[in-house]
């Protein structure tokens, strides 16, 4: 097996610059030809980021999203107590998510491999919720609750919201609905003490 290369700085530059571009106004309008004229770049520059135009789109979703969980990391580095935490990791997510327009989510619910890429990361941050909730229970921060059913249940959210199931039916976006998952979960599972 070959080790997989590593991106040129170019090639790193333009990912960037796709994911500003499709966090702005989407996707799957564009056609390579379109996005190589957009990014001044040719198209063979562009089929070395990825072999089609769905692969790229895949990619930069990606590429998006483990953005998010680096600087998801990042902010709650250093932070020990598990309100905190839980509070600041979804704060972030909100205002990650923030930055994507509504065709980028609508783009990425209606092409399979790139919900699937959300799906995958929607996946991860309901286990770091998990974690943050074992934490706050051991901790005394959190009431004595089933950890694993609130985080099943939190995935669940997770995944009405990535979905676009929670947007539709509650008229907000995926920001707003972290927010509100992060109020609902932050008020629901403290401790007395810590409430008043």
């Amino acid at each position: 097996m070959t080790p997989r290369r590593q991106p040129t700085a170019r090639q790193r530059a333009l990912l960037s610059e796709l994911e500003e571009l499709f966090l702005a106004e989407g996707f799957s309008q564009f056609t390579l030809d379109d996005l190589a004229a957009r990014l001044r770049c040719s198209k063979s520059t562009l089929y070395a980021l990825a072999p089609s135009k769905e692969q790229l789109a895949v990619k930069v979703v990606a590429h998006f999203f483990k953005g998010a969980a680096e600087l998801l990391e990042e902010r709650i580095a250093g932070i020990d107590d598990a309100r905190k935490i839980l509070g600041e990791y979804l704060a972030g997510i909100s205002e990650y998510l923030n930055r994507a327009s509504a065709a980028f989510m609508t783009d990425i619910a209606e092409f399979a491999p790139a919900r699937d890429a959300y799906q995958l990361n929607s996946r991860a941050a309901a286990q770091r919720i998990r974690s943050f909730i074992d934490r706050g229970v051991t901790d005394g921060v959190f009431r004595e609750v089933h950890a694993r059913l609130i985080a099943e249940m939190a995935g669940l959210i997770i995944e009405g919201i990535q979905t676009g199931v929670v947007g539709q039916r509650a008229g907000v976006t995926d920001a707003e609905a972290f927010t509100a998952l992060s109020e609902l979960l932050l008020g629901g599972i403290a401790t007395k003490n810590v409430l008043s």
